[in-house]
């Protein structure tokens, strides 16, 4: 049995620089990772999936889950049978701008080249991970990093390490592709320098505005967490979950008590940076 860890990404930062003729945008994002999120665990046998925890129901009746186009992709990549009983214990809500489904298919990749004595910075599983998702190479690599392209050109930061961090979800499932069909294509400027936490607050989500216009939920979310004394509250991906960044545990918790208190159907986790 071999398991694997599938942490939450957020976006501290997402330019949007430019519509490729290629269907793609051309990006500029701040990747960083969360020391909390779903697990993916292998097992011998036929291919298959179990889905299990808390978020479970969200994925029912998929047809074709990421986790099983990444065994199907491995093993035509690296010439190994079509096989391994998997099962995905699903913590993060689905379609929520935390790369939920990018970091289950990283995981599973990661199990299968633990599973086969593959590299994880083979060229190979580098290339499956880009076709398997723009964010599933960074989730591979599982650091702070500066991605350009379409997310996928990565360039490893040293991010700040165990920094609170609250994620909140509305409840409210936002389409990445109709986020992005919103953009208004304005190029708004490159990534600043800076050490990481510099570059975030200096930076921005240029796909905040299109989300809160087809998820209007985020305004309260991002509304309360501004109330929490942060040190940087954004939205992170194409929504609908937005982050909080926090001096201490103390903020964090005083936070995250106020926000469910509120609205305590809402999801709200307390994590920290990894």
């Amino acid at each position: 049995m071999i398991v694997e860890s599938a942490p939450a990404k957020i976006n501290l930062a997402l330019h949007v620089r430019a519509r490729r003729p290629d269907g793609y945008h051309e990006l500029e994002t701040l990747f960083a990772f969360v020391t909390d999120g779903d697990s993916v665990t292998l097992t011998p046998g036929p291919l298959s999936l179990t889905i299990t925890g808390p978020f479970a129901a969200g994925l029912s009746g998929e047809g074709d889950n990421l986790v099983l186009r990444a065994a199907r992709g491995f093993a035509e990549r690296f010439g190994t049978s079509v096989g391994g009983a998997f099962t995905l214990d699903k913590h993060l809500p689905v379609a929520s701008g935390i790369g939920g489904g990018s970091a289950d298919a990283a995981a599973a990749l990661r199990t299968l080249a633990r599973a086969n004595d593959i590299a994880i910075d083979d060229p190979r599983l580098c290339a499956l991970a880009a076709d398997l998702g723009s964010d599933v190479p960074a989730c591979l690599l599982g650091r702070t990093a500066l991605g350009q392209g379409r997310g996928e050109k990565l360039e490893p930061l040293d991010g700040p390490s165990g920094m609170p961090v609250l994620l909140v979800n509305p409840g409210v499932a936002v389409s990445t592709a109709a986020v992005f069909k919103a953009w208004d294509g304005r190029d708004r400027g490159p990534m600043p320098d800076g050490d990481v936490l510099s570059l975030a607050r200096a930076g921005r989500n240029d796909l905040e505005a299109p989300a809160r216009a087809l998820a209007p939920e985020i305004d309260a979310v991002l509304a309360l967490l501004e109330k929490g004394v942060p040190l940087l509250s954004r939205m992170s991906g194409s929504g609908a979950t937005c982050f909080a960044l926090y001096a201490n545990v103390s903020d964090r918790a005083a936070a995250a008590a106020m926000i469910s208190a509120a609205h305590p159907r809402w999801w709200c986790l307390e994590t920290t940076l990894a």
